[in-house]
């Protein structure tokens, strides 16, 4: 799988084959979360920073802009509903 990809990177690193793999994985596993996982991951985790939800809302609101396939814009109403349901 992305055997371009990974030729690539175990030329221009100095990752071996296995671990440019496992970094492929890792950042194709990154940017196939939905909106929904993601927006409740960041919110978990810059919660557990000390920050508030309207500094967190803002934080993601800025985010999800350069996600892969960035969603169209979220309200804040819209980011509270999938964080509390």
């Amino acid at each position: 799988m992305h055997d371009d990809l990974l030729d690539h990177l175990t030329r221009s690193t100095p990752l071996s084959r296995g671990e440019a793999l496992r970094v492929v994985q890792d950042v194709l596993a990154y940017f196939d979360q939905t909106t929904e996982e993601f927006v409740r991951r960041r919110h978990r985790e810059l919660q557990s920073q000390g920050l508030v939800n309207a500094e967190i809302f803002d934080q993601i609101t800025a985010e999800l802009k350069y996600r892969a396939v960035a969603p169209p814009e979220l309200s804040l109403r819209q980011l509270r509903r999938i964080v509390y349901g």
